[in-house]
């Protein structure tokens, strides 16, 4: 790795982490505001379970893949028009996980049971493992969609490429409702459905654009069937 490389790495880990403290601190405002108070535990729980895997998931992807961070530190020029859309879309649907949430404790509308809780907990950790697989083999693993000719894109599947097409999409969706049970709220999941569907039009289209633009892709649908959930889509 040469002092260049290293010195746009490093930086683009430094501003991962300040996008981070930015991040928390809008999370914050999204769930503590509309809440009306700071005495919520599970907003806490939750903000604590946030920070404490996306450490250990920028440790692990800085050992495996550093050079992710670089690609993902914005959205790259090339990325195709209607991305933004989707990328709009799927971020607002996370988003609106939070206040939701909280104006659900506010206001009592959920009585969701312990195990439920428990089961967000659950989706969430295996949501942020999951993820930190496909990032540290995928070196294309950028935010939006786009034919990376820069970067030399080619197809990958090796690691969890090898079980289904898209996993990065099946674990941001388990998230997204990961984070609506452990805030215990089922209105919460009304957001959290509307990303799922975000990520799965997106999914389609993306498809059609690797498709058309990346050589040897449509061989990789042909060994690996589905996008998401083998032997289910």
């Amino acid at each position: 790795m040469s002092n260049a490389t290293a010195i746009t790495q490093n930086a683009a880990v430094v501003r991962s982490f300040i996008s981070l403290v930015v991040t928390l601190i809008i999370m914050g405002v999204l769930l503590f505001a509309p809440a009306g108070t700071l005495d919520w535990p599970l907003g806490w729980w939750f903000m604590a379970a946030f920070v404490v895997c996306t450490l250990i998931a920028v440790a692990v992807i800085w050992r495996l893949n550093p050079e992710i961070f670089v690609a993902r530190s914005r959205i790259q020029p090339g990325t195709k028009a209607w991305d933004y859309f989707f990328i709009t879309a799927a971020i607002g649907g996370f988003a609106l996980v939070l206040p939701v949430a909280a104006l659900d404790f506010r206001f009592g509308w959920s009585t969701v049971p312990a195990w439920a809780i428990w089961l967000g907990y659950l989706l969430f950790l295996l949501a942020y493992g999951g993820s930190i697989w496909p990032v540290a083999v995928n070196r294309h693993f950028e935010p939006g969609v786009r034919i990376q000719k820069d970067r030399g894109q080619t197809v990958v599947d090796t690691g969890p490429y090898a079980i289904v097409r898209h996993p990065g999409y099946i674990c941001g969706s388990l998230l997204a409702w990961g984070m609506a049970l452990m805030l215990a709220s089922w209105w919460a999941l009304i957001p959290a459905l509307a990303a799922t569907l975000a990520l799965a039009v997106r999914t389609i289209f993306e498809e059609r654009t690797l498709r058309a633009e990346l050589p040897g892709y449509t061989e990789y649908t042909q060994r690996v069937k589905y996008r998401w959930v083998p032997g289910v889509w």
